[in-house]
């Protein structure tokens, strides 16, 4: 009689673990192979099947089972849970070849439309700040400069840049909502 695998497994050894997939390896896909609707099913089955025995390798006890018996057992648990897995999916239906299928390039077209709109808004706004607000917005989010970097490169005290930041943030929000409307660049929506 061969040596148990599964406590070595438990304990860690990464050896009995090859060992496990060598000696049980056609054991488990003669298993799975009666239960799965095809190979592939089947190749996912059998690894489902290893990783439980290697999470599970700890509950095995020599005195209640022998290990074949104990890993047919877990095999057979595992397909019965994919095989409930299944039912519970919904059925699926391929598509026709003739199926109207959405044009992507027209989908991306409008999004660089619409990304495009909105940055020439942005511009608008930012035109519409005083000068300091518009210079510290423009480090912070075009040049991703942190504060104390602004406040270094302007010669700005760093409250100041806050200040203009926080207050420039505050102003360009209310233009961009007002912008919805068409007030930023005098352009009617409507």
């Amino acid at each position: 009689m061969a040596e148990p695998l599964l406590p070595r497994i438990a304990a860690g050894d990464e050896h009995a673990v090859r060992e496990c997939v060598a000696r049980y390896g056609a054991l488990v896909w003669s298993l799975v192979r009666r239960w799965s609707p095809d190979a592939q099913d089947a190749e996912d089955a059998v690894q489902d099947v290893f990783i439980d025995l290697w999470r599970s390798a700890s509950k095995f006890d020599v005195a209640r089972a022998t290990e074949a018996g104990w890993v047919a057992m877990v095999t057979r648990r595992r397909l019965i849970d994919r095989m409930r897995r299944r039912q519970r999916l919904p059925e699926l239906e391929p598509m026709s070849e003739e199926h109207d299928v959405a044009d992507e390039s027209a989908e991306d077209i409008a999004q660089a439309m619409d990304r495009t709109t909105r940055a020439d808004r942005a511009r608008a706004v930012l035109n519409e700040l005083p000068a300091a607000q518009r210079r510290m917005l423009e480090l912070s989010l075009l040049e991703g400069k942190t504060h104390d970097e602004i406040a270094r490169e302007t010669d700005t005290p760093l409250g100041t840049v806050k200040s203009h930041i926080r207050r420039g943030l505050k102003r360009a929000r209310e233009l961009m909502n007002s912008a919805g409307n068409g007030a930023v660049d005098g352009r009617d929506d409507a």
